[in-house]
């Protein structure tokens, strides 16, 4: 039988790290794929690494890609402040056309790969507002990858697996415990420090705090 493979795009995060338990959990053969991008939380990196080990990943790469030479997101730019409050519209903290060049690098190495699927955390519900997060978006970039790729014109396309894409926060958390997941091992703030330590202010660190509250579970969120 075929091994069933799967690219996995992993920030460290909790929706990535309930991703990769996902897929580990439905059999595949998981290559984690995260990037160093130029983005404040290096520390999500620490925590893709561990999350890599825990769930026994095939293979874990680091694309260096420094989308900080562009700017134009808090997430990359010193010079814009995170905001401790959401915002109305598209947050500072959007990182322009990032999901679409991330999926683009893991399609790539998918095909390298003769993976299956390609998985990524995008969510619709519980989100900050990303464009990129949509299933709109999801739907045509799979049709996309099918028009542009050996894969897709020999009769073995890509699928864009996103499990997390209609479950609130509490939802997915729920799911990771029930998976084995610790969410100590992840890292969601967008300001972390070099210890892994949440500020406990941003939008994610709201977002993230009342996923735990709302499942009643205990929120292992380490805090500055």
């Amino acid at each position: 039988m075929k091994t069933k493979r799967a690219v996995i795009l992993l920030s460290g995060g909790l929706d990535s790290a309930t991703v990769l338990a996902i897929a580990a959990d439905q059999g595949y053969e998981c290559y984690a794929l995260s990037f160093d991008y130029g983005q404040r939380a290096q520390t999500e990196l620490n925590a893709a690494r561990a999350l890599v080990q825990r769930f026994n990943a095939k293979e874990h790469r680091v694309f260096k890609l420094d989308l900080a030479q562009f700017g134009g997101s808090a997430l990359t730019d010193e010079k814009i402040d995170v905001p401790d409050q959401a915002q109305e519209g598209i947050p500072v903290t959007y990182v322009p056309a990032r999901n679409t060049i991330f999926l683009s690098l893991a399609l790539a190495w998918a095909e390298v790969l003769s993976a299956d699927a390609i998985f990524i955390g995008v969510n619709s519900v519980d989100y900050s507002g990303y464009p990129d997060c949509r299933p709109e978006f999801i739907a045509a970039y799979e049709q996309m990858a099918n028009l542009a790729t050996r894969n897709g014109v020999t009769g073995e396309p890509f699928r864009i697996e996103t499990p997390l894409i209609s479950l609130t926060k509490a939802e997915i958390i729920k799911l990771g415990d029930r998976l084995g997941l610790d969410y100590a091992l992840t890292v969601s703030c967008y300001q972390s420090d070099e210890q892994g330590r949440a500020c406990g202010k941003c939008d994610s660190c709201h977002l993230r705090a009342k996923g735990f509250e709302d499942a009643g579970l205990v929120d292992p969120t380490h805090y500055q």
